[in-house]
């Protein structure tokens, strides 16, 4: 069930029933939520029923839910959503109130664990993971060259949100050091791939620096066309400082791209405190340069330790928790003694 749907919906997964008319409203959420777990329980009868909240805005909905449906609850963190205290004191409470928290890193479980009343032994750290029979290394698409004018271009690329509220994904880290990056590569441009309501500030920005000819906006990315555009860069690189984790990363890399991120934030898990990428602090812009200029140095390839964060991995460690909550499935009739209610943002 999602609360919120800004785009248009990717393809969702065979057997999945995706409730968009949740979306449009905490009132309309919390009203659908509900309705959901008493039909639910009208076709389970007796069953358990695992509950997945998948933002801890959403608690307040989740655990009315989960008293109808009476099952585990888990809770879903993925980053700074968790990293302090919500501004909604019952979300906070509700917290205490869950089964078991998934958390998407170290680093987030332990700032989540810094302010909660939550039990450190009722967490479970759940890391992104990156299906590589949909990203793998391949040529620079000779359409998307031309409809970016890159033919003949170094390339640096970000992909995310240009958001107020996420600034800290290091776009403007990486503009300030476009100057003196181009001082030794004179062809080098910035693929900034994503949109939202910075993005009119980053273009100023970017004018300002001098960048006009340097700085490329490709705007929303289609999930489709998302690996052929990591592969139009010679080195992925966001210094970031606010990431739980980062699955563009992984995205990235199973692209065969050259990585750079942080060293301060989740980023370092995603890319095992180092070897899998170059770690920098975003806080210094001499690091940035640095290590911008030794990734597009590198030659591309996917690292030999990726599949730590491939499907199967990560599939193992969800039948992990899950059985840990509900007790391992009945493989003759696991549908009917473990069904799954998803709410999500």
């Amino acid at each position: 069930m999602p609360r919120l749907m800004p785009y248009d919906s990717e393809p969702m997964p065979a057997g999945l029933n995706y409730v968009t008319q949740a979306a449009g409203g905490k009132c309309r959420f919390v009203m659908h939520a509900l309705k959901a777990a008493r039909e639910m329980r009208k076709h389970t009868h007796s069953a358990p029923v695992f509950t997945i909240c998948a933002h801890i805005n959403l608690l307040l909905a989740a655990y009315a839910a989960r008293q109808i449906l009476s099952g585990p609850l888990a809770l879903v963190i993925h980053g700074i959503d968790a990293w302090k205290p919500t501004s909604g004191l019952l979300a906070n409470r509700l917290a205490t109130k869950v089964d078991r928290v998934i958390s998407v890193s170290q680093l987030t479980t332990e700032r989540f664990l810094s302010w909660s009343a939550v039990s450190r032994d009722k967490v479970s750290i759940l890391p992104n993971s990156v299906n590589l029979s949909l990203f793998g290394p391949g040529p620079k698409d000779p359409s998307l060259l031309s409809r970016y004018k890159l033919n003949g271009k170094k390339v640096i690329m970000t992909l995310g949100r240009l958001a107020g509220a996420e600034r800290y994904k290091g776009f403007d880290e990486v503009l300030e050091t476009m100057p003196k990056l181009l001082e030794s590569i004179p062809n080098l441009t910035y693929l900034i791939a994503g949109d939202g309501l910075d993005r009119g500030r980053l273009e100023q920005k970017a004018r300002s620096l001098g960048l006009t000819e340097h700085v490329v906006f490709a705007g929303q990315v289609a999930e489709a066309e998302k690996a052929d555009h990591y592969r139009l860069a010679d080195a992925y690189v966001m210094p970031s400082s606010g990431e739980g984790f980062g699955i563009v990363y992984l995205e990235a890399m199973a692209c065969g791209i050259p990585v750079v991120g942080s060293s301060i934030d989740g980023s370092r898990e995603a890319l095992r405190n180092g070897e899998l990428g170059l770690l920098v602090d975003p806080r210094n812009p001499e690091q940035i340069r640095k290590a911008i200029l030794s990734a597009l140095c590198q030659s591309k390839g996917v690292p030999p330790g990726l599949d730590y964060f491939s499907l199967a991995s990560f599939r193992s460690r969800v039948h992990r928790i899950v059985d840990e909550l509900i007790g391992p499935s009945d493989k003759t009739n696991s549908t009917a003694e473990a069904p799954l209610s998803a709410f999500a943002q």
